[in-house]
């Protein structure tokens, strides 16, 4: 994936270290994303989920721990700012991320990313680095341990590289975009149901979709940070949407599939709706909440 040089990349929506949480206030549930929540899957695969009824904002916790430190606030003002130093990546595919949606969606509300290291507090609760990333509707921010995200996705078998990292980030701002336009609050009212139908697949779904959609359309704004997106890319970020499918973590884990319990949707269905969303370039395309013809 290569950045433009002469791109020029906002901070203002990015934090690196320090805490988080609480800017417009209300618990919120955290949601998980590409590689978000993928302990707490694990946890509703192995403890029967919403059927015990478990909450994964209870397994979240409320306290105040304060994140460990991570660089603070790089000077990053152009795309090639990212190749004297590497953690302006992250404040690049933000730029870009806002600068799409912000065009694209009716009345829209700004989002934060916070990088952090170990844990960090949120109006979800405390997160955690072993949580992967995932976004908090309380507080309108996506959180990522950029660390451990790389670990997580090696573990998962995915390739990795700068265009997997984007596509995680773009779909934690997929949840964002649900949480504005009300689709996040229309899978909640579908109950704590896990399945390849169930809500929590849908929302999951929606996000890989509008990631797509951002990837199609960002290589053709003349003032995005990202230039462009080769077919390795490509590869890498359908590669990463097979890992975090709910049948390979299953697998992954030395189970069984059991399509009930899934919360993300299976590789296949992850891979469709991210590929819909690329070849269309149209966010309409992925209101998944419309359809049972979800690729399963």
């Amino acid at each position: 994936m290569e950045f433009r040089d002469n791109a020029r990349i906002d901070n203002a929506n990015i934090r690196y270290g320090g805490g988080g949480g609480g800017r417009r206030g209300g618990r919120g549930l955290a949601v998980g994303g590409g590689l978000g929540g993928l302990i707490i899957t694990l946890l509703l695969l192995v403890f029967g989920g919403g059927n015990l009824g478990i909450n994964p904002d209870d397994i979240l916790g409320g306290g105040q721990a304060q994140p460990q430190s991570v660089e603070q606030n790089p000077e990053c003002r152009t795309g090639a700012d990212v190749d004297a130093n590497p953690d302006c990546r992250w404040a690049a595919y933000v730029s870009a991320i806002e600068g799409y949606w912000s065009q694209t969606v009716e009345g829209y509300q700004s989002g934060t990313t916070q990088l952090f290291s170990g844990q960090v507090s949120t109006a979800c609760g405390t997160g955690s680095s072993e949580m992967g990333p995932f976004y908090c509707p309380g507080d309108y921010t996506v959180y990522i341990d950029t660390e451990f995200m790389g670990v997580l996705l090696d573990q998962l078998g995915a390739a990795g590289g700068y265009a997997a990292e984007a596509y995680i980030v773009a779909h934690e701002y997929g949840h964002h975009i649900s949480n504005l336009t009300g689709t996040m609050q229309q899978a909640r009212s579908m109950g704590n149901d896990t399945g390849p139908t169930s809500g929590q697949v849908r929302l999951e779904l929606q996000a890989d979709c509008y990631a797509g959609v951002w990837f199609a359309n960002t290589i053709k704004d003349p003032e995005s940070p990202i230039e462009s997106v080769t077919q390795d890319d490509l590869n890498r970020i359908v590669d990463a949407a097979r890992a975090v499918g709910d049948d390979h973590i299953q697998q992954q884990q030395g189970g069984r599939v059991v399509p009930e319990s899934w919360t993300h949707g299976s590789s296949e269905m992850r891979q469709l709706w991210v590929a819909k969303g690329f070849n269309s370039g149209d966010p309409r395309v992925c209101d998944t909440f419309s359809t049972d013809d979800l690729g399963q």
